[in-house]
């Protein structure tokens, strides 16, 4: 595909609206879910938009990149809005390492039911507001076989850019929805799944939970980084558990937390393992 760039010089031309004021976080996570959009940034990430037939509205990018972007734009009808870098700064309010931005239009809207009706464990977030530790979590998850994702209400949006940038685009390949209404949420889940909540204070054993679990569908809560799972959250679950640490009072990052206990339910569940 030959692409047939759109020039632009400044912030205030039209075309570059969806990519405006891109790191102002509280407005992006307002008004692209309103807009029925949301940002994929880098060519990795675009490139797997595309591959998975998500409708890519327009393209900025920088004129050096535009051969990389051939391949991956091959067959799709899209504007391919081309400045200066200095003006894509000027209009997204950051410098764009990676090269390239995409409007995307985002997938259907799932709800909670619509998660938790098919087999397969689920992952749980709750309160995560950083959209980072939200992406990686995700991407932890994914390339461990947990492909349904609940967020709670407060959650960092799965598909604001630093989220689906952090998974590598892994949020595009999962079933996740946010809850209206968590309590509900957690009874609907522990209900359905057996329900292992991650805590520094947590009692129980990760490996004896997960053995216990056996092929029994289990669901894997994290909490915010501070606070940590809320009251209701750590009642709702059927196991509390901490991560051993090899030095009292250290603690592992959220993101890397569920990293751990998604790898430990992979292995019980692929080949299960005495404590």
């Amino acid at each position: 595909m030959r692409i047939d760039p759109v020039p632009v010089t400044t912030a205030d031309d039209p075309r570059v609206d969806a990519y405006l004021r891109l790191t102002d976080m509280d407005l992006r996570q307002a008004s692209e879910p309103a807009r029925g959009l949301f940002i994929a940034e880098g060519h990795l990430v675009i490139e797997r938009c595309a591959a998975q037939g998500l409708g890519v509205l327009s393209v900025l990018t920088a004129r050096r990149w535009l051969a990389r972007l051939e391949g991956a734009l091959a067959g799709i009808d899209v504007d391919v809005l081309v400045a200066d870098e200095d003006v894509m700064q000027s209009i997204t309010g950051f410098r764009v390492h990676r090269g390239a931005l995409a409007a995307v239009a985002r997938p259907t809207t799932l709800t909670v039911d619509d998660v938790l009706a098919d087999s397969g464990d689920v992952l749980l977030l709750e309160h995560l507001v950083d959209p980072t530790n939200v992406g990686l979590a995700i991407r932890s998850a994914v390339v461990q076989g947990i492909d349904r994702v609940i967020v709670s209400p407060e959650c960092a949006d799965p598909l604001y850019r630093r989220a689906v940038k952090s998974s590598m685009g892994a949020v595009l390949r999962c079933h996740w929805s946010r809850s209206e209404d968590w309590p509900r949420t957690l009874a609907d889940v522990g209900h359905r799944r057996r329900l292992i909540a991650l805590t520094p204070d947590g009692q129980d054993d990760l490996d004896t939970a997960l053995l216990q679990a056996g092929a029994t569908e289990v669901a894997l809560m994290v909490g915010a980084e501070g606070p940590g799972l809320s009251a209701a959250a750590a009642a709702a679950a059927w196991h509390r558990c901490a991560i051993p640490m090899a030095a009292p009072g250290d603690s592992l990052n959220v993101a890397a937390a569920t990293a751990i206990a998604c790898y430990a339910r992979r292995r019980h569940r692929v080949a299960p393992l005495e404590p």
